[in-house]
């Protein structure tokens, strides 16, 4: 037998196997919702774009219910340059006049949405794109600083549309624009949209996939990864500043969405190619996984 033919049958093995080894987490996730923020260098690099694709209608295809959540900061800015707008941000918001809102809800809404749903439909899936002002889905409400102009926050979410979707087989694919009760629009974080999803839908897990390893104790260090908190030790790592910057929104949102009865938030590294997969259908994961006190896996 050829040293190919070899290497070819060790890999259909490899294969076989990890499937095998997956079989638990299949049965014990079938059903289950999973709501997932998508952003960083998952949504700006091609090859990595494809393989969450993919594993979003793998998820599908053995049971999982996944709802996506979705931001576009890079796209925004390069839309906002092209039309001569300079991006302002103050306190970690971008400042967010009339006319910067109608470039955040038409790139959020109109490009980046639809891109989402072609790709998950492409792989095999049936997507549905939706922004929070679609069925009343997310009421908005303007921030406390009001010198970054229609930058908002989640006054309710109504998962009456998401239900419907779910229950029919389609992927609801969301963008964080939602409008309040007048019709005005805001554009709102994406963790933070996603998290209030997933608490309002007592989701099994809120996954954020970000662009780094996940909480670290040193943050220049990604070997201090913590693999697994409970509420009280995040909030604690917030307070004494080991969770710091642009962190900080993202530990707080999985915090809030776990004490409104989220099972587990994950935070994971996306540029690890299949991270969600790596991080649902195996022992180990390869992120920080933040639980209530008494999780039971």
């Amino acid at each position: 037998m050829s040293s190919e033919s070899e290497y070819f049958k060790q890999e259909e093995a490899t294969r076989v196997r990890v499937l095998s080894e997956a079989l638990p987490y299949i049965q014990a996730f079938a059903g289950r919702t999973v709501v997932i923020k998508y952003g960083g260098a998952a949504m700006k690099d091609g090859q990595l774009k494809s393989k969450v694709v993919r594993d979003i209608v793998f998820l599908c295809c053995v049971g999982v219910r996944p709802i996506v959540v979705h931001g576009g900061g890079p796209e925004i800015n390069t839309w906002l340059g092209k039309l001569g707008i300079e991006p302002q941000f103050k306190d970690g918001l971008r400042v967010t006049d009339a006319d910067t809102m109608d470039v955040v809800e038409m790139v959020l809404v109109g490009r980046v949405n639809k891109e989402m749903v072609a790709l998950i439909n492409q792989a095999g899936g049936s997507a549905v794109g939706l922004c929070g002002k679609d069925g009343n889905l997310i009421m908005a409400r303007q921030v406390g600083n009001e010198a970054v102009g229609f930058v908002g926050e989640v006054s309710s979410v109504d998962i009456g549309l998401i239900q419907s979707l779910v229950e029919k087989g389609y992927v609801p694919i969301i963008s964080s624009v939602a409008a309040d009760e007048t019709g005005q629009a805001f554009n709102i974080n994406a963790d933070t949209v996603a998290g209030e999803i997933a608490a309002a839908l007592e989701a099994e897990k809120l996954i954020l996939l970000t662009d780094t390893a996940g909480i670290l104790q040193d943050y220049k260090d990604p070997s201090t990864l913590i693999d697994r908190l409970d509420i009280q030790q995040a909030r604690a790592l917030i307070e004494d500043g080991t969770v710091a910057g642009g962190m900080i929104p993202k530990v707080t949102c999985c915090v809030r969405s776990l004490a409104q009865g989220v099972k587990a938030a994950h935070i994971l590294d996306g540029r690890i190619p299949h991270a969600l997969l790596l991080e649902v259908l195996t022992d180990a994961g390869i992120g920080s996984m933040i639980v209530a006190s008494d999780y039971q896996a």
